[in-house]
């Protein structure tokens, strides 16, 4: 007899596969999240991860019906504390237009560093002055 010998043997093959991925993804989220929730001592996580290990399907189902809320308020404020990172990081590293005394701050620091030149100096000056008139 061969594996695929049949339409039925495809359909249950491609069920136990679907069903082992989800179990794995429900596995990853519980694991995760027992590593998010600061709430929870480290003897209650110990006490899960040890029931996870040895009844994984029943403390699994046990985990998302007890803890289920809980889990997707963290995941939460997970993603929203990600959002506002990304933002922030994205806002410090932008191109934000510097007023005018700063350019010729900096410009001034740079030719005290010896970075630049003063013909470079009052070139960068008159930008900057050409751009506050603007």
């Amino acid at each position: 007899m061969h594996f695929w010998s049949s339409f039925l043997d495809i359909l249950w093959w491609s069920l136990t596969v679907f069903v082992f991925i989800a179990y794995l993804m429900a596995l990853f989220s519980i694991i995760s999240d027992l590593f998010r929730d600061r709430e929870l001592n480290g003897w209650a996580k110990a006490v899960w991860l040890v029931f996870l290990v040895f009844l994984p399907f029943l403390t699994a189902l046990v985990y998302l019906i007890a803890r289920g809320k809980g889990m997707g308020e963290r995941s939460q404020q997970q993603a929203a504390a990600a959002q506002t990172a990304a933002e922030d990081y994205i806002r410090s590293v932008s191109g934000t237009a510097a007023s005018p005394v700063e350019e010729i701050e900096r410009a001034q620091q740079l030719r005290a560093a010896g970075a630049i030149s003063d013909a470079e100096f009052e070139s960068l000056k008159q930008a900057a002055l050409a751009k506050a008139k603007a």
